[in-house]
């Protein structure tokens, strides 16, 4: 789900680099049985991590269900290697609360996986975060572009491991209902719209929006305004160089409210997107292959795991492509979710190291649902040719990329349920017509979450 992923960076290369990645979607069919050659064999190893046996290891992390099953296998791995023992304590969305409650009670976990950089930073400028040893440091120099690396360091120094990494400018659509309505894949925002009005039009809601879930409607706001407002803008936003009342911004919401304020194109209108969790919004869409409640739904490379758990197959029930271009280019935001220690402790530190190296990223990458910035790790390691060619973009991108807003933000504003970017957006979805007085409360909200 997160940040992760924000830095101000150039980009036309990197937009053209990762467009070109997540265009091959639609080539490759998003077709899920051609493994790879490193498919169903065991993890490399290429680090040598310390004898930890009969030490105890927390880990914290925001993700349940399918993406904690599949974390839980890359710990499993570093038990087996160590002789430690790793336990699992899911945080909720609130990561920030969560770990400063744990440390107000004299126990925080050992390491944390923080899905969003202004929180990160927040854990380093307070010395929660402590900072990572030389084998880390030396995994990280090996392994990643030094884009990933300035996102995980505060001040000049190294806290976190960008272990997920995720390309969050996709839809995925239910074939049937495509089909059906006799729709095709658009390249545009005017033609994206006269899709989701043909979907509408044959009976079935157009678009899931899991707007309970806030981060959801941060993304859509970020792959609008990257695209129409451009690189520049975006980092000036990212870093509140330019105020939330900027026309940029009132052209972006404008633009959302052209989809959120439509009726007939949300699944259950507005007052249904806002009750939809996230990983029900992808449901809605592939839980029914032939009468979906909804023909598409829009997130991250991360669907192809809720697809999977919907039931639906990938290049049959359930085709991707590439959030239309806005302005003159497609957008492409990422996000991720870095390792962080909480404790200074040689165990902490050793998890760390394992999640900079190849080996771990392997584990998880042949589940599916995961992609990886380790530019060590062999590609062959991801389950089908779609999630390999959008982690070959990522890697070819270099220090070129777009990291998204709000996880870059102050967690109060960006970062947090019920409060700043989150809420305003919840309550731009309930009122798609009040852009000016949402503007205004961003803008309050991030003045005094940025002091700047």
């Amino acid at each position: 789900m997160h940040d992760s992923l924000r830095q101000r960076r150039s980009t036309r290369a990197a937009l053209a680099l990762l467009t070109v990645g997540a265009l091959t979607l639609t080539a490759a069919g998003c077709g899920g049985d051609d493994e790879g050659a490193a498919g169903g064999s065991p993890p490399p190893v290429t680090v040598k991590l310390p004898s930890l046996k009969g030490q105890k290891l927390q880990v914290t992390a925001v993700w349940t269900g399918t993406e904690q099953e599949n974390f839980t296998k890359v710990l499993e791995e570093f038990e087996k290697r160590t002789g430690a023992e790793v336990s699992f304590v899911p945080s909720g969305d609130d990561m920030s609360a969560f770990v400063g409650s744990k440390i107000a009670g004299g126990a925080p976990p050992d390491v944390a996986m923080v899905g969003q950089v202004g929180v990160l930073r927040e854990f380093a400028q307070k010395g929660w975060a402590k900072p990572v040893d030389a084998a880390t440091t030396a995994q990280l120099k090996k392994n990643f572009a030094k884009g990933w690396r300035d996102l995980g360091a505060w001040k000049g120094t190294q806290y976190g491991v960008y272990f997920k990494a995720s390309n969050k400018s996709l839809i995925w659509y239910n074939t049937a209902a495509f089909d059906y309505a006799g729709a095709k894949e658009p390249k545009t925002w005017k033609d994206f719209l006269a899709q989701a009005q043909l979907v509408s039009d044959s009976g079935t809601d157009a678009i899931s929006v899991g707007g309970q879930d806030g981060w959801t409607l941060t993304d859509w706001f970020e792959n609008v305004y990257l695209s129409q407002a451009g690189p520049e803008k975006y980092d000036q936003l990212a870093q509140h160089k330019i105020k939330w009342t900027d026309p940029s911004v009132t052209e972006a919401l404008t633009t959302l409210a052209e989809l959120w304020g439509t009726r007939g194109l949300l699944a259950g209108g507005r007052n249904g997107a806002l009750h939809t969790a996230f990983p029900d919004s992808v449901s809605k869409t592939f839980a029914d292959a032939a009468e979906p409640e909804a023909g598409m739904v829009f997130e991250g490379d991360f669907v192809a795991a809720n697809v999977a758990d919907a039931g639906a197959e990938l290049g049959e029930d359930a085709k991707v492509f590439p959030f239309p271009a806005v302005g003159d280019k497609p957008p492409v935001v990422t996000g991720g979710d870095a390792a962080v220690a909480l404790k200074r402790s040689t165990a902490a530190q050793a998890l760390l190291t394992f999640l900079a190296s190849p080996d771990a990223a392997y584990i998880w990458a042949g589940s599916g649902g995961f992609i990886s910035a380790n530019k060590s790790l062999d590609l062959r390691a991801y389950p089908n040719a779609p999630l390999r060619d959008i982690a070959k973009a990522l890697i070819a991108a270099g220090n070129d990329f777009r990291f998204d807003m709000s996880d870059q933000a102050p967690a109060s504003f960006g970062g947090k349920p019920a409060q700043g970017e989150w809420k305003a957006l919840q309550d731009f979805l309930k009122n798609p017509r009040n852009v000016k007085g949402i503007q205004r409360r961003l803008e309050a909200d991030a003045a005094k979450a940025y002091q700047n």
